[in-house]
């Protein structure tokens, strides 16, 4: 078992406002889409003195087109918002089809836009989540998000059953988070992104920006289809 310090926390969810009824990216986005390539080329920029300015630049730009990966999840150790501890791959993914990003709770920008864009996802598949189909959402800051911080988070947000909060001690997170291909050292700087896929067969679709919830939902539908092809088109 391992103990958190808590500390203080700023700033108010700013970003929900750049979330359109339709979960597509802010009306005022500019056309055009940028690769995982582009990503990690804006994430090397150096700081600014604004520490969510790599955030505010990402809600600037259109949802990018998927790019399919292959990821060997290990079965590591983490815990849920309801102070479980599970292992990720064998516990909690298994065989089924998944839906994941990466937030902290204390972001004001990127996090409550991907996050209300899971929401209106849960709702889309309805009986469907929880049973063949999970959401998991997995901490960048595992040193402040404590599992009482990321319930209150999911609740502002309607999690129901289904949809998984994970944190756990930082070097376990980290591995995770470098095996996903999302780790940065400042975890302020984390892309915003959304992988859908299965840990079973390791292939992933990664949506890089914000995806509408409708080409989300329609990527679970084909890998509800055909479970042993989840590769992108």
């Amino acid at each position: 078992m391992f103990m958190y310090r808590r500390l203080p926390v700023t700033g108010g969810l700013l970003a929900v406002a750049l979330l359109s009824a339709s979960g597509a990216a802010p009306a005022d986005t500019p056309g055009g889409g940028h690769g995982h390539a582009a990503a990690q080329a804006e994430m090397s920029v150096p700081p600014a003195a604004d520490p969510h300015a790599r955030h505010r630049m990402q809600t600037k730009r259109a949802p990018s087109a998927t790019a399919s990966t292959h990821i060997d999840l290990s079965d590591a150790e983490l815990v849920t918002q309801d102070q479980a501890t599970v292992k990720l791959k064998s516990e909690l993914l298994g065989d089924k089809v998944v839906v994941m990003n990466f937030v902290y709770t204390s972001c004001t920008t990127v996090c409550p836009v991907l996050s209300a864009i899971f929401s209106q996802v849960q709702e889309r598949l309805g009986e469907r989540l929880g049973n063949d189909v999970v959401l998991v959402s997995i901490s960048v800051d595992p040193m402040r998000d404590t599992p009482d911080r990321l319930k209150a988070y999911a609740a502002k947000h309607q999690a129901a059953n289904g949809w998984t909060w994970l944190t756990g001690h930082k070097p376990v997170v980290d591995g995770v988070l470098q095996e996903l291909g999302v780790y940065t050292a400042n975890f302020e700087d984390h892309p915003s992104m959304v992988l859908v896929g299965s840990a079973a067969t390791g292939q992933w679709s990664r949506f890089l920006g914000f995806p509408n919830s409708d080409d989300i939902v329609a990527k679970v539908e084909e890998l509800l289809a055909n479970p042993d092809v989840a590769s992108t088109h």
